[in-house]
């Protein structure tokens, strides 16, 4: 009990929320939430998210290098996710290749990462807030850095979310309808990139695959329709980011564990909906009645 109060209390939680920085953490933690949503159905039907881990990491890596050279540490984080994003999509386009390269670069960068953090002789608090994030971290002129990311990868996916898409779902097929598949996989990984550059500041490198793919794992449990899973990916990823920080001002405690707690929450809820559909599905098929679409699982890797 005595974990659980100090883990969750709002005493003092109404005046932290009139306080500029965390109402620029709130705006940055919806922004990220909108674009993780959308990119996450897209990241499971693609089976990328390793590649969104071993993308975190080098945005840990650009981070700590930024630290050290005493820039902006978003823009480190950018340069570092887009660097590793590029690496991924251009070394590792065929299916069997990806998983080596991004165990290479990833083991190479959180080295230099490590490295560089060693190097740094300034605050503890801003090595620990680039592994487990921090609100403090949003300030006013990072906030723009944020946003400015977000229009960029918003703009990118409403010219490209079709043959996205199309080429997520069916890549063969889509290749013989004409989409450009070889081209839009570097594309892709360089959203990827960019927008787990948004997502370190916040919930930190370590935790990045509970904002980029747990929503769209778990909107995939209950929906095979992609435009209802990105709206469940949207919601799932906007309650546990703005969720995470409401319940981590009490405690003053690093957002990330609560964002990662919400998020479990969620894609377990969405297991046990899809427990239940199956067991229907089951006794509908024994019936000789046939299951509705919502009932169909949804495509959580590329069709063979």
């Amino acid at each position: 009990m005595d974990l659980f109060a100090r883990l969750v209390q709002f005493e003092g939680t109404r005046e932290l929320l009139g306080l500029p920085f965390v109402q620029s953490a709130l705006l940055a933690s919806a922004v990220l939430g909108l674009v993780a949503g959308l990119l996450a159905p897209l990241i499971v039907a693609r089976g990328m998210a390793f590649a969104v881990h071993g993308t975190s990491e080098l945005a840990f890596t650009g981070g700590a290098a930024a630290l050290l050279l005493g820039i902006s540490v978003n823009l480190g984080a950018v340069f570092g996710a887009v660097a590793a994003a590029l690496v991924f999509g251009l070394l590792g386009l065929r299916q069997r290749e990806r998983d080596s390269v991004i165990g290479v670069v990833l083991a190479f960068g959180l080295g230099l990462g490590v490295l560089f953090l060693s190097l740094y002789e300034g605050r503890a608090s801003n090595k620990f807030g680039l592994l487990t994030g921090s609100i403090v971290s949003v300030d006013s002129t990072n906030l723009v850095v944020l946003l400015g990311t977000a229009v960029l990868v918003l703009v990118t996916l409403a010219v490209c979310y079709r043959p996205l898409l199309f080429s997520s779902t069916d890549p063969e097929v889509a290749a013989a309808r004409g989409v450009p598949v070889r081209m839009l996989a570097p594309v892709f990984a360089v959203l990827i990139g960019l927008t787990t550059a948004l997502a370190v500041p916040v919930v930190g490198a370590i935790l990045v695959l509970a904002v980029m793919v747990t929503p769209g794992a778990a909107a995939a449990q209950v929906t095979a329709d992609p435009a209802k899973a990105t709206v469940l990916s949207i919601f799932f990823a906007e309650t546990a980011l703005l969720g995470g920080i409401v319940l981590s001002l009490g405690p003053g405690l690093p957002i990330s564990g609560y964002v990662a707690t919400i998020m479990f929450g969620w894609y377990l809820v969405c297991r046990l909906v899809a427990a239940v559909r199956r067991s229907r599905r089951s006794g509908a098929a024994r019936a000789g009645t046939p299951a509705t679409a919502d009932d169909r699982p949804v495509l959580t890797g590329r069709t063979r």
